[in-house]
């Protein structure tokens, strides 16, 4: 009998914890983040989300998607082939966190990781992409929002009949209707409803999810919603210009207030949030005085709180609601800073991380880059930062892409370790040079690259030929030596005059000595003071100084000495534009008939002054035209010594029809990178020049009837060769 009675109790006690155990173990569980699948072609502007994660499909760089910007993007970009140009994800896909900010007045185009990128003067919303590995307590979406693309809208003075969706203001009192309350694990879900044209329901089983799904789409600022409203309003005849679509939208609301679907809005501050004792279930109904029927607020057992303002500590089993994964409420992002206009560079600080300046003076470097940091201002529209460490081999510790604001970045330093190792600052260099410096990393191309090393006495490598190539690549490399070595201690450099050899100009401006690391905190503004004068930053890579161009000039019997000379003197004009120099452009020509003759090569004069007296020098040659001789010469003699980071462009100058064939010649040379140019004039023949030009023919091929003027042609040929240049990737 005893044993009986045990038993009994000790079945009654398990089946007891078993029954405890199961709602206070589900408690425990965090929910897991759920990715939403998108298409190849879906846009950042069409997702009504701030700030979100998706998942990429494979292969969308075939689909040809259109992208705008380099690093930020305007919203009209495809989503995974920005995050693909961006080096997020490769063409396999994969996951990507998106974030939106403000819109730019420019987007520079580029070309990146087989996606290429466009150009675009001005957007009204902008985002950039990271790598979609949530961050901590960060909620993202499970579900995106998504921009309704066509629904249809109805003027106040169309017949009731017309089976069209009604967009109704915010503010409009809605009409008498009877509302079946939804469970409340779906009042607030943001699936949208159906925009298309359909009949209208009977008043009696209306859903509030439509009639908030409308007021939300009618009230909204945000710039897409707006924009969207706007081109309604044209199509209704109401005459506005295009430029009128974007008026009164505003960036700062981007986020549209949830009108609650069949309950009134309660007043800030408050929300429907049930207590235990709570039951799940519908409400009475009610008739308010203006006959629309609305569920009553059972204020005895609820408590009011923002119906959008979930909060992570709430338990939501003891409030009596579900988990919503279709719809967490996005976060609010940290206003993305725009920056210093003023001082819009690429800026990279290589930071000796070697044993031999230790860890206080390690950290002292660390305070001095922070407080740089601080000084210049860092944001989109203006100066980004990035940190090399090196010592046996140089690390990044901050890409250019990682931080849009000082404070971040500030907070970024303070975390660097010391690596250790030896000062291989030429290592260093030529890092920066093939690497860092990249569009994947963060190279905005439209601003000037901008390298300081930064050096505990000397380098333990040489810097000479690593300096030579960046300078050649665009970037200005500036020298702050720390307590650089003394009469006695240079015999113990590995490089002498190493700070002459590497930067970019020797006359004291890109050379920042300091005697002591107690006084480095004293060069902060003297240095961001000069790598923000960016007229005076002359090792930036432009249109005028990253060329290799060859002349093909006609010496044929028809030209005539006369002639000639005035050919001269239009190859002059043009070549006077140019920064002349080694490491800027250089200028070689040849000179044709039957035969071929170099009169000199890239490189072979390095001032302006002595190019200009060369070319003055060439002697009229004359005989027969074999043009396609001659571009196969200039291939083989000039562009086959051209340097890899000069863009190589060929002028073609002839006044007649080639004896030989140019169509092979000439594509010959546009397979190896050439650009090529054609200028025919008297009895050149059309079809020939059109041949040698790099398409567009428009573009690149010129004519006149006579030689006089050839004049005309010079501020048209430079302002082709720039705008190329302008539109294509820096590296």
């Amino acid at each position: 009998m005893i044993r009986a009675s045990l038993t009994a109790v000790f079945l009654v006690l398990l089946l007891s914890c078993a029954c405890w155990a199961k709602p206070n173990g589900s408690k425990n569980k965090k929910p897991k983040q759920v990715v939403p699948a998108i298409e190849c072609d879906v846009r950042a502007g069409k997702i009504n989300v701030s700030e979100f994660i998706v998942k990429c499909p494979a292969h969308c760089k075939e689909t040809k998607q259109q992208v705008y910007g380099t690093g930020v993007f305007a919203s009209i970009s495809s989503i995974c082939n920005a995050a693909i140009h961006s080096g997020v994800i490769t063409n396999s896909g994969g996951k990507v966190i998106v974030r939106k900010m403000a819109g730019q007045n420019i987007y520079k185009g580029s070309n990146s990781n087989g996606v290429r990128s466009l150009s675009l003067p001005k957007w009204r919303e902008s985002f950039t992409v990271s790598v979609g590995k949530p961050k901590k307590g960060v909620n993202y979406p499970s579900t995106l929002d998504y921009v309704p693309s066509r629904p249809t809208y109805v003027k106040t003075s169309q017949k009731e009949d017309k089976s069209v969706t009604t967009a109704l203001p915010a503010t409009a009192a809605p009409e008498p209707t009877t509302v079946t309350p939804e469970p409340t694990t779906t009042t607030t879900t943001t699936t949208a409803a159906p925009t298309t044209t359909i009949p209208p329901p009977p008043p009696s089983t209306t859903r509030a999810r439509a009639a908030a799904h409308k007021v939300r789409d009618a009230g909204s600022s945000h710039p897409y919603l707006a924009h969207v409203a706007a081109s309604r309003q044209s199509q209704s005849g109401h005459g506005k210009s295009p430029s009128q679509v974007f008026r009164g939208s505003s960036y700062p609301s981007r986020f549209p207030q949830r009108a609650s679907a069949g309950l009134r809005r309660p007043e800030a501050g408050s929300a429907i949030r049930r207590q235990p004792s709570s039951p799940v279930g519908p409400a009475p109904r009610s008739t308010d005085s203006d006959g629309s029927h609305k569920v009553p607020l059972d204020t005895t057992h609820t408590k009011v709180e923002p119906v959008d303002a979930w909060k992570p500590e709430a338990n939501l089993y003891e409030s009596g609601f579900s988990m919503r994964e279709q719809d967490p409420v996005p976060r609010v992002p940290e206003p993305v800073s725009q920056g210093d206009p003023n001082c819009k560079v690429d800026l990279a600080f290589l930071m000796d991380g070697s044993w031999s300046i230790g860890k206080r003076r390690f950290k002292i470097q660390k305070d001095f880059l922070a407080e740089v940091a601080q000084t210049i201002n860092v944001g989109v529209a203006g100066p980004m930062m990035g940190i090399i460490q090196y010592g046996d081999d140089p690390v990044t510790e901050i890409s250019l892409k990682s931080y849009s604001n000082s404070r971040e970045l500030k907070s970024a330093v303070d975390k660097i370790m010391q690596k250790g190792g030896l000062s291989n600052v030429g290592k260093a260099l030529s890092y920066i040079n093939k690497q860092y410096f990249s569009d994947a990393n963060g190279n905005r191309g439209g601003a000037p690259n901008v390298a300081v090393v930064l050096v505990d006495g000397w380098p333990t490598d040489k810097v000479e030929e690593a300096s030579r190539l960046a300078r050649e690549s665009g970037i200005n490399i500036f020298f702050v030596t720390i307590e650089g070595p003394d009469d006695n201690e240079k015999q113990n450099l590995v490089e002498v005059n190493f700070v002459d050899k590497a930067v970019c100009r020797t006359n004291g401006f890109y050379s920042l000595p300091v005697n002591s690391w107690f006084a480095l905190r004293k060069a902060v503004q003297p240095l961001v003071k000069r790598v923000c004068d960016t007229d005076r930053l002359v090792c930036s890579k432009t249109c005028l100084n990253a060329n290799d161009i060859a002349f093909v000039i006609d010496g044929s019997s028809s030209v005539g000495t006369g002639n000639f000379r005035t050919v001269l003197q239009f190859v002059a004009n043009v070549t006077r534009e140019f920064e002349i120099s080694d490491t800027d452009t250089r200028v070689g020509a040849v000179q044709y008939t039957y035969e071929q003759r170099l009169e000199f090569a890239f490189g072979q004069y390095n001032n302006k002054g002595e190019l200009l007296n060369a070319i003055k020098r060439i002697n009229y040659w004359s005989g027969g035209t074999s043009t396609g001789a001659a571009i196969t010469y200039a291939a083989e003699q000039l562009f086959s010594k051209s340097k890899p980071n000069k863009r190589k462009i060929m002028i073609v100058i002839t006044d007649g029809r080639s004896y030989d064939d140019v169509r092979a010649p000439a594509l010959a040379v546009h397979r190896q990178g050439v650009i090529a140019y054609s200028i025919g004039i008297a009895w050149a023949a059309q079809d020939e020049l059109e041949y040698i030009a790099t398409d567009p023919d428009k573009e690149h091929s010129f004519f006149v009837d006579e030689f006089d003027n050839l004049y005309k042609f010079v501020p048209k040929i430079i302002h082709n060769i720039c705008q190329e240049f302008n539109s294509q990737p820096r590296n």
